[in-house]
């Protein structure tokens, strides 16, 4: 099995370091590590600490650092804009795609989005989204953990804001069921970024893809399924992901 991953705000800059806090409790106590055995420790921005536990306290832990390593950023960078589901399904999403390796997830306001993310609750919403990503990163010991879009200010982003995320973008995709081109046949930048448009349980609405269009989003479906808005993202970045040479 690989040495489990924390994540720390920076890495240690000496041969030693001490794991305290969430991270260090959880690493302590949860995982139960004890002397002699190896850590991973990321900034979340491509820095990677290979640890050995010299000493294990009761909530936190001694480290003895190995070396380090540093990941560049995917390029072309992924970025998907899911729609707001309601229930757990969001998270879900957000968890399996970051797994298989999103660099962004968008936070979408659909017309048809059943959830609203409305003051305090979006904030909530969002900020589960954001440690949903943190955690999946650290099961899948991904250097890079993956932006949240939206602020707390505006926690999903309007139709309008993804259609310029969409004119902006290297390559842009929408998954629609009555898509004649498949995603596995279209064509791929190769620097850039490639963004996709995960529609709500609704669906997009017709006006939702005229602009999307109109923004130079291309139209394109995964194979005669329709899947949940839960796993349609995860099942398109996977295509991405063997395709552009990631997997």
């Amino acid at each position: 099995m690989s040495a489990p991953l924390f994540v720390v705000e920076r890495l240690p800059a000496g041969p030693t370091y001490t794991l305290d806090g969430p991270e260090g409790r959880h690493a302590a106590t949860v995982t139960r590590l004890r002397a002699g055995e190896s850590v991973l420790l990321a900034d979340g921005r491509g820095g990677i600490a290979h640890a050995v536990v010299a000493q294990a306290g009761r909530h936190s832990l001694d480290l003895r650092i190995v070396h380090t390593d540093f990941t560049a950023a995917a390029d072309p960078r992924l970025v998907v804009v899911q729609g707001i589901a309601k229930g757990d399904r969001g998270e879900l999403a957000v968890q399996a795609m970051t797994e298989v390796g999103v660099d962004e997830i968008v936070p979408w306001a659909a017309v048809r989005s059943v959830t609203r993310w409305r003051d305090d609750r979006g904030v909530r919403s969002r900020q589960r989204w954001v440690s949903t990503a943190r955690e999946a990163a650290k099961q899948a010991r991904r250097a890079w953990l993956p932006a949240i879009g939206g602020s707390d200010q505006i926690p999903a982003e309007s139709t309008a804001a993804v259609a310029a995320r969409l004119s902006a973008a290297t390559a842009a995709f929408v998954l629609h069921e009555s898509a004649e081109q498949r995603l596995a046949g279209a064509d791929l930048p190769t620097t850039g970024s490639v963004l996709l448009v995960v529609g709500p349980e609704g669906g997009i609405d017709d006006a939702e893809l005229t602009a999307f269009t109109a923004a130079g989003a291309r139209v394109v479906r995964l194979g005669e399924q329709v899947l949940r808005t839960s796993t349609a993202g995860v099942a398109a970045l996977a295509v991405l992901c063997a395709r552009l040479g990631r997997w």
